[in-house]
C-alpha cells in the first residue's frame, strides 16, 4: 500500500474572479522508503502539491490518501492530530521556537503527542546524536548557524515517528557545504532507517540525490523518472 496516493488531484485559487490553476488532476504514489524531489519552474504547482500532501490547504477538487486513511475532508480538528502523529515537516525557514534549546525544540512534537517525559527527552537526545549536534543540545536557534538550525528541524520532523517527511526547499538558506552536510544526514536516513523523504526543490543538489523526480509544469505532471542518485559518501558523514 501506498504511503501517500493522490487522485485527481486539483487546486483552483480565486475561482470567482480570475482562476488560477495550481493544480490540474495529479495522480501520484509515493512509496515506503522513497527519496524523492518535486521540481518544477516557480508556479508550476511542486509547493501547492506538498501542502496537498500535508494536509495543509485542501483541494478544489480530487482526493489525498496518507497510509490508507483519506485525508480530504477531514475535519480539521482531527486532520491536525492525524499530522501530528503521521507526517513530518521540514520547512525552509526552519521555523524553530526561538526561546527552546535544540532538545526542546525536538520533544515539543512529543510533548503535544502526550509522550512521557523521559521518553521524549531520550529520543531527543538521540536524534540529536544521529544529525550531529550531539554537543549543542542546549543551544538556542539564535546560538546556531543555519546548517544546525536545519539539522535540528529534521530531527524534530523524525520525533513523531512519522510515516514520511515533506521537505519544501530545505536546502534554500544554506551554504554549499551546510547543505550538503544535511543531504549527507537525510540519505543516511534514508538508506539506514528507510525514512521517506518528499522534497520540493530547486536545487541541483537535491534533485541529484533523489531516486526519483517528478516533474510539474503549469500545475500538472510532466513526467515522473527514477534515476541512479547520486552516492551518499560515508567517509565524509
Amino acid at each position: 500500500m501506498p504511503i501517500v496516493k493522490t487522485k485527481n488531484l486539483s487546486k483552483v485559487y480565486n475561482p470567482e474572479t480570475v482562476p488560477v490553476h495550481a493544480l490540474r488532476d495529479v495522480n501520484i504514489s509515493i512509496e515506503k522508503g522513497e527519496f524523492t524531489s518535486i521540481v518544477g519552474p516557480s508556479g508550476s504547482g511542486k509547493t501547492t502539491l506538498l501542502n496537498m500532501i500535508g494536509g495543509l490547504d485542501k483541494p478544489t477538487s480530487g482526493t489525498v490518501e496518507v497510509n490508507g486513511v483519506q485525508i480530504t475532508g477531514m475535519k480539521d480538528s482531527k486532520l491536525i492530530d492525524f499530522r501530528l502523529h503521521n507526517i513530518g515537516f521540514v520547512f525552509q525557514h526552519y521555523n524553530l521556537i526561538p526561546v527552546f534549546t535544540a532538545r526542546e525544540n525536538v520533544s515539543f512534537i512529543m510533548l503535544l503527542q502526550g509522550r512521557d517525559k523521559k521518553e521524549m527527552q531520550q529520543r531527543a537526545d538521540e536524534l540529536l546524536d544521529q544529525v550531529g549536534l550531539g554537543d549543542r543540545k542546549d543551544a538556542r536557534p539564535a546560538q546556531m548557524s543555519g546548517g544546525q538550525q536545519q539539522r535540528v528541524a529534521v530531527a524534530r520532523a523524525l520525533a513523531s515517528e512519522p510515516k514520511f517527511i515533506l521537505a519544501d526547499e530545505p536546502t534554500a538558506n544554506l551554504d554549499g557545504a551546510s547543505a550538503m552536510n544535511l543531504l549527507d544526514i537525510m540519505q543516511r536516513m534514508n538508506r539506514e532507517q528507510h525514512v521517506t523523504f518528499v522534497f520540493s526543490t530547486h536545487d541541483k543538489r537535491v534533485i541529484d540525490r533523489a531516486r526519483r523526480v517528478i516533474t510539474m509544469v503549469d500545475g500538472a505532471v510532466h513526467s515522473d523518472e527514477y534515476q541512479k542518485a547520486e552516492e551518499y559518501d560515508e567517509s565524509k558523514a
